[in-house]
């Protein structure tokens, strides 16, 4: 069933024009990711389906009573509410709903005597019931539960105003409340934005299971590909739709361009050999040599020429070294940092050698940041050595952008750094950083947060640093650039270390995952994939327990089987509670068939005792879920 159908959408801001020919069908069930390069219009087109904004010009046809859910980059929270009120706020109707069959209970008790009051009532009761269960009035508070620490809300922040919450945790709740209304439709632009692993790992899972359809924007291409099932690509203004995930549609892509510029080609030779023909019949000058020219001419006019295929730019570059470093690159002992009385991270031990590509994970706020700046030395450690080994050049890559001056132009910025370049020099490198032209005499701060990207890649590029410390490089830039990134990483001949949440990223570039928790560091040999099948396969780390002495790992597999003991106790008094949970409801289910069934008003006396029996249960039914989330969340 076709729940959207957009037609020739166009649209343009100005002389601008970003949407000129855009199409594409969604059916219901499907989950499509829209993707292109940055500028491209992939949000205005969201915003159109949305309704936020106008095509120019275009059909758009909806499923009647489609209910749409659109989630922006940038959302807005109430005013006054909490954050576990915010996400209830969705459920006020459940909740007028179940204040109404607490009301009918108590009339029902009241009216023993007016079994036609009594059998009104008891109708009235069944059909709210029914629709009381069908909006999840029973499980509601624990699907909240499910979806705040599916997102990453602590249980200490639920109590929290959200108006207080940073810009990404305002997003993060909006996801949330717009995931639990349950649209026909979700609109989704970058999603995984302020989400760590684990909460887009949940959100996969999340939307793998959506009974409705999706469509998203993500530069995330892990994501969308355990997502998607169907990708539409904008293309310098127009729109192609792929079947399959983000892997399956590059290949598709790049399949497609290579037929259509092979045509192409072919036509451009036909046709370059018709008008030689021409050109040659007409140099014999005859009347029936001009004859046969002008004959080709016609025909040559009739033909359907065939567009050239067009690419939008990427970047294209390369890290190289001047020189080599030792065998040993980075020793770290000790490392502890924490402010304002709270530790991040202590006892951290990282031995890095020549060669090594590592992908430093850990949870959002436990400083992986800070622990890249502290190898840097703009942050002091609290405790802890950093020894470096002969030869390291140390190039390090902001997030933020810093170290950018934003009263400098692009040119400038990047020429100061490098006196020993001509002008030349500096364009070009820019140039490969697409900067061309008048666009190097930008000030840097009015450029996007993907430009200023560029800008710290091309001074990070012409540095020629053996040992690169990234800090989320592939925040901002487009998909085509992540993939020129990964190919200039692929090529680096010396060390790296890289902060990412992007798993396709780590997928690409890494040989170690390690994961930085408050109390030291975990290591896993591989990529993200290797990584992750670990982790469910509950296997050690790798080398957790190197460096140590027999007695201290005695010490630490004592602690691990203690923890064991106590995960196996939680787990057995959650399926207790659980049991009691199902026991508790299937007597109230018992009662409520009692309740439906008409015979039952016949006896007055009867009604009234079950409909105090059944508020009873409820009341315990509620208890039960309460102490059931209470040892969920010491479990988590």
């Amino acid at each position: 069933m076709i729940l959207l159908s957009l037609q020739g959408v166009q649209k343009s801001f100005g002389t601008n024009e970003v949407l000129r020919n855009a199409s594409l069908v969604l059916q219901d069930g499907q989950r499509m990711g829209l993707v292109g390069v940055n500028g491209c219009g992939k949000s205005t087109l969201m915003k159109i389906i949305a309704g936020v904004e106008t095509a120019d010009d275009g059909t758009i046809t909806m499923q009647k009573g489609l209910r749409l859910g659109y989630l922006a980059q940038q959302g807005e929270v109430g005013q006054g509410r909490t954050v576990l009120q915010e996400l209830e706020s969705v459920f006020e109707p459940v909740v007028r709903m179940e204040q109404q069959l607490r009301e009918l209970e108590e009339q029902m008790a009241e009216c023993a005597d007016d079994m036609a009051r009594l059998n009104r009532l008891g109708n009235q009761y069944d059909q709210l019931t029914q629709e009381f269960e069908r909006r999840n009035g029973y499980g509601w508070r624990s699907t909240v539960q499910g979806v705040l620490a599916g997102l990453g809300f602590r249980k200490e922040q639920q109590g929290q105003l959200a108006s207080l919450l940073s810009g990404g945790e305002r997003t993060r709740l909006c996801l949330g409340r717009m995931l639990l209304t349950e649209p026909d439709l979700l609109l989704l632009d970058e999603p995984t934005n302020h989400l760590d692993l684990k909460s887009i790992a949940w959100l996969e899972e999340y939307l793998r299971s959506y009974k409705g359809a999706v469509l998203l924007i993500s530069h995330d291409r892990y994501f969308m590909d355990h997502v998607c099932d169907r990708i539409c690509e904008l293309l310098l203004g127009t729109t192609e739709c792929y079947d399959g995930n983000y892997t399956q549609y590059m290949h598709q892509r790049t399949e497609r361009f290579e037929i259509r510029m092979r045509a192409w080609e072919l036509q451009q030779k036909e046709i370059a050999r018709q008008e030689a023909i021409i050109a040659r019949y007409r140099q014999f000058n005859r009347e029936k040599s001009i004859r046969l020219a002008e004959s080709r001419e016609k025909r040559l006019e009739k033909v359907e020429r065939l567009e050239k295929p067009q690419d939008e730019s990427a970047i294209r570059f390369r890290f190289d070294t001047r020189r080599r470093t030792g065998d040993d690159v980075m020793m770290i002992e000790g490392l502890a940092k924490g402010y304002d009385g709270r530790t991040l991270f202590r006892q951290v031990k990282l031995h890095v050698r020549a060669g090594d590509r590592i992908a430093l994970i850990g949870d959002n706020g436990v400083g992986k940041s800070t622990f890249i700046k502290c190898i840097t030395g703009e942050v002091k450690p609290d405790a802890g050595e950093i020894r470096f080994g002969a030869g390291v050049d140390l190039g390090y890559y902001d997030q933020h952008q810093a170290h950018l001056h934003e009263g400098k132009t692009v040119l400038d910025e990047v020429w100061d750094d490098f006196h020993r370049l001509d002008q030349t020099e500096v364009r070009g490198a820019l140039g490969l950083f697409l900067f061309t032209g008048d666009e190097v005499l930008m000030p840097i701060s009015t450029l996007s947060g993907g430009e200023k990207g560029r800008v710290a890649l091309t001074k990070l590029m012409l540095r020629k640093d053996n040992v690169l410390l990234l800090d989320e490089p592939t925040n901002h830039l487009d998909m085509d650039s992540r993939e020129v990134l990964e190919d200039a990483l692929a090529d680096f001949p010396g060390t790296i270390i890289a902060i990412s949440h992007d798993r396709y990223f780590i997928n690409r570039f890494a040989t170690k995952v390690i994961v930085l928790t408050p109390d030291g560091l975990l290591e896993y040999l591989g990529n993200y994939d290797d990584y992750f099948e670990k982790i469910n396969r509950q296997q050690e780390p790798d080398g957790e327990f190197a460096g140590m002495t027999r007695t201290a790992i005695e010490k630490e597999k004592r602690k691990s089987r203690e923890e064991e003991k106590r995960i196996r106790e939680r787990k057995a008094a959650l399926a207790a509670a659980e049991a009691a949970i199902a026991k508790a409801e299937e007597e109230s289910m018992e009662i409520e068939a009692q309740l439906a069934d008409p015979a039952t008003y016949q006896d007055a006396e009867l009604a009234a005792r079950l409909a105090k029996a059944y508020q009873e249960k409820k009341v315990e039914i509620e208890k039960l879920y309460s102490a059931w989330e209470e040892m969920e969340s010491e479990a988590e």
